[in-house]
């Protein structure tokens, strides 16, 4: 492995770890946790504000469920079953939240006046992936997906896809991907519903795409089982491609799982599904994220934006006041107030990849200013109050 593999940082930057006894599972450790809640939180209001309703379904369905909506048949072999004792039913930790969402929407009568229901999920999914197929957050075992899923009458599927996509433009962007290929995955040799079904998906997709700007390449055979999906790729710092968003049209979940609404002409009527992620699994978009910056994440990233070191014992009373403000701030910030040289301090903290180093000392104290150095090397002394104001803006999420 080298030096910027994300296994090798996670163990320099104290992210997390793996071991034999959880194969495919990770222990986050509480740099790479508050890393993993920071892009959750992020995740959670761009959605928030796309008008999506985040909801929370079970872990843990009777294996009929997979049954019905035909996940079993084509998941099967990969899903961890479990018999209940107490009414000798097989039950299934969920591979996908899918027919999980449409239990929430079908639980009462929908009016076409509803429509369209947004719901997003972080979904906790869990797969047995082979052991061999194991590497680190790209593949594992327990998961989880930002899942979302709209459900929408044929005439609203151009205006959500192209809501999606404007999403999905401004979330790359913010997290270091401007631009990214696009790829049009058609019907497989093993899918469920009808030529004439997916005749009228693939259309439908071709044109949403085209109208929210986009091109595509296709990718004939490489569907979904239930229907096509726009593929987003985004290429790395190392010109490697990561296949990460997707969009996906369903005809079939719907009916298989019997969703349905009130039309205008008070028929029932079955809606569209939409199936919508961003980053895909967490997990291995975070693999991408720390791969892709080598470490050195945007500064509102970080899991530690910012490392107060004191330059003698005697100044590690301001350096504590110093925190404190900046706590106060919402910077996530730590002291480092350490009997060590300051050499060894701003050394620590770059191996650590803290982008910001504020040193005080006596004269800070006595002058109530902070020494601030970035990671270029840059270095400026400012008012503390001016200081952790600048660092306060910059370290915000994009989204605050």
């Amino acid at each position: 492995m080298n030096d910027i593999d994300h296994r090798v940082l996670a163990n320099k930057l104290d992210l997390f770890h793996q071991q034999e006894e959880g194969a495919g599972m990770v222990f986050w450790h509480p740099r790479g946790w508050t890393l993993y809640r920071v892009l959750e939180d992020y995740v959670r209001a761009r959605m928030r504000r796309a008008g999506f309703r985040e909801i929370r379904t079970p872990q843990l369905l009777a294996r009929s469920l997979w049954e019905k909506s035909s996940h079993w048949e084509k998941f099967g072999s990969a899903m961890y079953s479990l018999a209940d004792a107490e009414d000798e039913r097989v039950l299934c930790l969920k591979p996908m939240s899918c027919p999980c969402h449409v239990q929430v929407f079908n639980q009462r009568v929908r009016s076409y006046r509803e429509l369209p229901v947004r719901y997003s999920e972080f979904g906790a999914c869990h797969r047995d992936e082979p052991s061999g197929s194991l590497e680190g957050l790209k593949r594992t075992r327990a998961f989880v997906q930002d899942d979302a899923h709209v459900f929408c009458a044929a005439a609203h599927i151009e205006a959500e896809v192209g809501r999606f996509c404007a999403l999905l433009r401004d979330m790359y962007a913010d997290l270091g991907f401007p631009a990214f290929k696009v790829a049009l995955a058609t019907r497989p040799a093993s899918r469920a519903g009808s030529d004439q079904t997916w005749d009228r998906a693939e259309e439908a997709l071709a044109n949403a795409a085209r109208a929210a700007g986009l091109t595509f390449d296709v990718l004939a055979g490489e569907g979904a089982f239930y229907g096509p999906k726009l593929e987003f790729h985004l290429t790395d710092s190392r010109a490697r491609s990561w296949q990460c968003g997707t969009i996906q049209l369903d005809f079939v979940l719907p009916e298989r799982l019997d969703a349905e609404f009130v039309n205008a002409r008070n028929e029932r009527e079955r809606p569209v599904m939409i199936h919508h992620a961003v980053l895909g699994s967490m997990e291995r978009f975070i693999a991408m994220l720390l791969e892709h910056h080598e470490g050195w994440l945007p500064v509102w990233l970080a899991p530690e934006q910012v490392v107060v070191a004191s330059i003698s014992d005697a100044s590690v009373g301001y350096a504590e006041e110093v925190l404190r403000a900046l706590d106060d701030a919402g910077v996530r910030a730590v002291l480092d107030g350490r009997p060590e040289r300051l050499e060894k301090k701003i050394v620590d903290a770059r191996e650590m990849r803290v982008p910001v180093l504020v040193v005080v000392g006596a004269r800070d104290e006595r002058d109530r200013t902070i020494s601030v150095r970035w990671r270029d090397g840059e270095r400026s002394v400012v008012g503390v109050g001016e200081g952790i104001e600048a660092l306060k803006k910059l370290a915000l999420s994009p989204i605050s």
